[in-house]
């Protein structure tokens, strides 16, 4: 597999490099993309270097199995499409293709089966919070729960999260 981290600079970029050396992922490749601010910065995996290069409109054409974005939301709707029209599959960790209804959103513990349909090329995960609940909340839907509100604040924005399991 070849694989392609865009905004591999960042905080979710560089744990994705990390959760890949942990479990021993196996790749042909592995390219780091993010600014032109990194652009030419070093990160370490297993004990190798990587060049991160910088992100633009021709850096698929190198042939990518699948691509981890997490470099924002811009990026991933200016990105993602020319990722998806070179034959890669997207995972997209930004708010872009959230509430997009053509993209499933994704968290394999609860719902991974909707990875074998028709992806367009582009899969969505959840917010970081989502994320975590859904897991838990999941769990419990054979015991009867309908549904869950919550509130998180992040960024200095209340940002409002309703998740109905039915």
């Amino acid at each position: 597999m070849k694989i392609a981290i865009v905004g591999a600079t960042g905080m979710v970029g560089s744990t994705f490099l990390t959760i890949l050396e942990e479990k021993g992922f196996p790749y042909e490749s592995l390219t780091c993309f993010a600014s032109s601010k990194s652009a030419g910065h070093t990160l370490m995996y297993q004990g190798q270097p990587l060049m991160v290069q910088e992100l633009n409109e021709h850096s698929f054409e190198l042939g990518f199995d699948y691509a981890l974005f997490s470099a924002g939301g811009q990026v991933s709707l200016k990105f993602a499409p020319l990722a998806v029209a070179s034959g890669c599959v997207v995972i997209d960790n930004s708010s872009a293709f959230r509430m997009d209804p053509s993209v499933p959103l994704i968290v394999p513990e609860v719902n991974g089966d909707l990875l074998s349909h028709d992806t367009q090329g582009i899969i969505a995960n959840p917010n970081c919070s989502t994320i975590q609940s859904v897991l838990v909340l999941n769990a419990l839907k054979p015991f009867g729960l309908k549904r869950v509100s919550y509130t998180t604040y992040q960024q200095s924005q209340d940002q409002v999260i309703k998740v109905y399991l039915i």
